[in-house]
C-alpha cells in the first residue's frame, strides 16, 4: 500500500523522527499506514517502529485523519479542532460543543455531532478550510434551515466507568461515498431508548440499524463510534446490551454490519471497540492488554490479535 502523494512524505519525516521509542513496551508491528491514537489524553502517531506525540496538556480526544492523509480533525476540550500530520498548524474550527469528528470524502467540510434544535444530539458540518465558518445542520432533517441552538460550554468531567462513558459517546462517521452519515440516536429515539442511525445526506432520511428498548425489544444498551470500511460496504460499532437475563447480557464489544444484506455479526473480543479499517480483513480496535487499554491490530478472518501501541481511539491515515 502506498500513501497518497504529500501524506507518503510526512509519513516518512513522522517515520524518522520518533519519540518515546519504549512507551510502547512491545514489539509493535509494521502496518501499512500510520495510526492516530490517544494516550493519558494526547493524541500520538505510529507505523510500527516507534511514534511521535502531536499534543500536549490533554483533553485531546477523538483523532479523525483527512482523507488525503495531512491533516488530523480532533477533540480538544470539548470543542472541534484541525492539525496538520506532523502536528504542526492547530486551530480551532469550532465554537460550539463539538463530539467526534469525520471528515468529507473530498475533505472539503467535517461532520461533528452538537445539540439539535431538537434539544437531543444533531449532526452538523462545517468547511474545514474556513476559520469564519458556520456549521450547517445535517441532521435532523427538521432542523435544516432553523436558528442554531444557543449551547452550555462542553462538558469534559470523566465519567469514571467506561461503560457510561462510552453509552453518550457522539462520534459520527461519513461514509466514503459522502452520502450517508452514522451517528447515535436520531429518529429512532422516538420508538427506542437508544439506537444508531445512517442518515442520508441529500434528503436527511434516517434508518435505525441497531437499537436497545422500547417498541418490541426487551434489551438495553447502545451502540456508539461508527466507521465505515473504505468501500463503504461495511460500517461497525462499539456495542454494549444488558438482556431480560444473564445469558442476554452482551459485554462491550463490536459489531460489523453489512449494508448490502443487512447482516450483522460480532468482531474481536470482549471488550473491544473503537475500531478502525485498516483493510477488509484488517482492524486496530481499543481493547484490554497488560491491564490496561491498547490499539489492537485484530485479522478480521482468522480472529488473531497483536497488541500494537499503548493508548486508545484508533484512526487509520487513508492509503491505497
Amino acid at each position: 500500500m502506498k500513501v497518497f502523494g504529500r501524506a507518503a512524505a510526512l509519513a516518512g519525516i513522522v517515520a524518522t523522527a520518533l519519540v518515546h521509542p519504549a512507551a510502547a513496551q512491545a514489539a509493535a508491528p509494521s502496518l501499512p499506514s500510520l495510526v492516530a491514537y490517544v494516550r493519558t489524553g494526547d493524541i500520538y502517531v505510529s507505523q510500527g517502529a516507534g511514534e511521535k506525540r502531536l499534543t500536549t496538556g490533554a483533553n485531546q480526544a477523538r483523532p479523525r485523519w483527512s482523507p488525503d492523509g495531512r491533516s488530523i480533525a480532533y477533540l480538544k476540550a470539548g470543542y472541534l479542532w484541525v492539525m496538520r500530520a506532523d502536528g504542526s498548524g492547530k486551530r480551532r474550527l469550532t465554537t460550539r460543543a463539538a463530539a467526534g469528528p469525520s471528515w468529507s470524502p473530498d475533505g472539503k467540510s467535517i461532520a461533528f455531532a452538537s445539540l439539535s434544535c431538537s434539544g437531543g444530539p444533531g449532526v452538523y458540518s462545517i468547511a474545514a478550510a474556513d476559520p469564519k465558518a458556520t456549521p450547517k445542520v445535517l441532521f435532523p432533517r427538521d432542523c435544516r434551515g432553523e436558528d442554531l441552538p444557543a449551547e452550555p460550554a462542553p462538558v469534559t468531567a470523566r465519567v469514571a466507568s467506561l461503560t457510561e462513558r462510552l453509552r453518550t459517546d457522539d462520534a459520527v462517521a461519513w461514509s466514503p461515498d459522502g452520502t450517508r452519515v452514522a451517528f447515535r440516536g436520531g429518529d429512532c429515539e422516538s420508538v427506542y431508548d437508544a439506537c444508531l442511525s445512517v442518515g442520508t445526506v441529500a434528503d436527511g432520511g434516517e434508518q435505525a440499524v441497531a437499537a436497545y428498548g422500547g417498541g418490541s425489544l426487551q434489551t438495553s444498551g447502545f451502540a456508539v463510534v461508527p466507521s465505515w470500511r473504505a468501500d463503504g460496504v461495511k460500517l461497525s460499532w462499539t456495542a454494549y446490551q444488558q438482556g431480560e437475563t444473564k445469558a442476554d447480557d452482551q459485554p462491550l464489544h463490536v459489531v460489523e454490519y453489512d449494508t448490502k444484506t443487512r447482516s450483522k455479526r460480532d468482531v474481536g473480543g470482549t471488550l473491544d471497540r473503537e475500531m478502525a479499517y485498516l483493510g477488509k480483513n484488517q482492524a486496530a480496535v481499543t481493547g484490554q492488554y497488560r491491564n490496561g487499554s491498547w490499539v489492537i491490530v485484530v485479522d478480521l478472518a482468522k480472529g488473531t490479535r497483536t497488541p500494537f501501541r499503548e493508548g486508545s481511539q484508533p484512526s487509520v491515515q487513508p492509503a491505497r
